[in-house]
C-alpha cells in the first residue's frame, strides 16, 4: 500500500508516519486552493497570501486526518485491540491493527470514533471561522478555518457510507457480525458493499472526466479503484486467516535448513551458497546452534578483494527479531511478520538451536493449493494475494 514512509511524530504513544504519496495530495490541495477556491472566497489578496492559505489548509487537513485515526487507535487500545502505528497516504490515513477486531462491539465503537471526532472537529473549526469573521480583519484565517470545518464534516459523512473499508463499512460488518455470529459472512457482505461502491465511484469518475472535469474525474476513479482493491483484500485476508489460523509454524517449516559455518570465507559464501541457493541471507550455525545471520547487505560493505581473506564470523551479525520465529508460533503471525518486515524467510529456532526455515513462498503455495483442492467447482474464489494484518 505504501511507497516510502517517514516518521513525523508520536501522539498518545502512537507513531505517526507520512507516506511519500501524501505529498502529492498536499501539492494538489495547495494548488487547487491557491488558484481557485480561496481567491473566490476572499478576493483582493496577493497570490502569495493564497499560497500560504493553501499550505495552512493542507497542514490542517493532515492534522484532521491524524486526529481522526488517533480516535480509532485510542478506542482500539482501550478495548485491547493493539494498533501498531498511524500512516498518512494519498487516500487519507490508516491506523494499522495487529490483527482482526476481538468483538463486534469493539469494532463498532472503534469504527464510530473516527467520524464522531471529525464531526466534532468540524464544528469547532466552523465556530472558529465565525469568531474570526466577527472580529474582523481575519478574512483569510476565517476562510481557511471554514474550509477545514466543511472538509471535516464531509470526511465524517463520507466515512459513514456502509462500504468496507470505510468506517461505515466496518460498522456494517460489526452489526452483521453481532446479528449473525459469523465474522466471515459479515466480512464478505461488507467487502461486497465496498466493491460495489468502489465501482460506482469509478463510473462517476469516468463520466466527470468525459464531461471535462478532469481532476475530479481522475480523483474519483482512483479512489474507486482503491476501495475495490481494499475490499477484495479483506476477503482474501479472511480466507488466509481461516486456513492458517491456529496452525503452528512447525507444520510448514522445512527441517534441517541450509546453514553456513562461521569459519567459511566470504568468497566461498558467495560462490557456494548465495549464487547456488539464491537466498539473500543465511543462518550461521556452530554444532547446530544459531550463532548469527549473514546476508548480501552484510557483504556489500566489503571490498571484493577482501572476500577471500574475511570470514563469515567477522561479518555476521546477531539475528534480528524479524528474522526468527519458533516452532509453536502461529503460522498466521509468522506470515504477517514476513509481510510487514519483508524477509522472504524466517529461521525457526528451539531455544538456541536452528530446527528449520519457514519460507513465505511455501506458505503462499500451500494456500493456493488448498483453495484449489477444497473449493466447490461452481465457486470462483478471488485470487489469493499476500497481505499483512488488517488495517484499521
Amino acid at each position: 500500500m505504501f511507497i516510502y514512509r517517514v516518521r513525523l511524530f508520536s501522539l498518545f504513544g502512537f507513531k505517526v508516519y507520512m507516506d511519500a504519496s501524501w505529498l502529492l495530495l498536499a501539492l494538489l490541495i495547495v494548488w487547487s486552493l491557491a488558484l481557485g477556491v480561496f481567491p473566490s472566497l476572499v478576493p483582493g489578496y496577493r497570490m502569495s497570501i493564497y499560497v500560504w492559505m493553501g499550505i495552512a489548509a493542507a497542514a490542517g487537513l493532515l492534522l484532521s486526518i491524524v486526529l481522526h485515526e488517533t480516535a480509532h487507535a485510542l478506542v482500539a487500545r482501550r478495548l485491547e485491540m493493539p494498533i501498531r502505528d498511524i500512516t498518512l497516504f494519498i487516500f487519507g490515513g490508516v491506523a494499522e491493527m495487529e490483527g482482526e477486531p476481538t468483538s463486534a462491539r469493539g469494532e463498532l465503537l472503534m469504527a464510530a470514533a473516527g467520524p464522531v471526532t471529525s464531526a466534532a472537529l468540524g464544528l469547532l473549526l466552523m465556530m472558529g471561522s465565525g469568531v474570526a469573521m466577527a472580529v474582523g480583519g481575519f478574512a483569510p484565517a476565517a476562510a481557511v478555518l471554514g474550509y477545514l470545518g466543511t472538509l471535516n464534516w464531509l470526511l465524517a459523512i463520507f466515512n459513514l457510507i456502509p462500504a468496507f473499508p470505510l468506517d461505515g463499512g466496518r460498522m456494517l460488518r460489526a452489526m452483521l457480525w453481532s446479528w449473525r455470529k459469523d465474522f466471515a459472512s459479515a466480512t464478505r457482505i461488507a467487502a461486497g458493499s465496498g466493491q460495489i461502491f468502489g465501482l460506482i465511484l469509478i463510473l462517476i469518475g469516468l463520466l466527470q472526466f468525459l464531461r471535462g472535469a478532469v481532476l475530479n474525474g481522475v480523483w474519483l476513479f482512483l479512489i474507486g479503484l482503491f476501495l475495490r482493491g481494499a475490499a477484495s483484500l479483506a476477503n482474501q485476508e479472511m480466507l488466509t486467516r481461516k486456513i492458517l489460523g491456529g496452525e503452528p509454524v512447525s507444520r510448514f517449516m522445512t527441517p534441517n535448513p541450509i546453514s553456513v559455518p562461521p569459519d567459511l570465507s566470504i568468497q566461498n559464501l558467495v560462490d557456494d551458497y548465495i549464487y547456488r541457493h539464491h537466498h539473500g541471507s543465511f543462518p550461521v550455525t556452530r554444532d547446530g546452534r544459531l550463532v548469527g545471520c549473514i546476508g548480501t547487505a552484510d557483504i556489500t560493505m566489503l571490498d571484493r578483494s577482501d572476500w577471500s581473506r574475511r570470514t563469515v564470523a567477522e561479518q555476521m551479525r546477531r539475528c534480528g527479531e524479524d528474522e526468527i520465529t519458533t516452532p509453536d508460533t502461529d503460522a498466521l503471525q509468522a506470515m504477517a511478520k514476513m509481510s510487514r518486515t519483508k524477509p522472504s524467510r524466517l529461521f525457526v529456532t528451539d531455544g538456541d538451536r536452528l530446527v528449520g526455515v519457514l519460507s513465505l513462498r511455501d506458505l503462499v503455495e500451500f494456500l493456493r493449493v488448498k483453495l484449489e483442492l477444497e473449493r466447490p467447482r461452481h465457486v470462483q474464489e478471488p485470487g489469493l494475494m499476500l497481505v499483512g494484518p488488517a488495517a484499521r
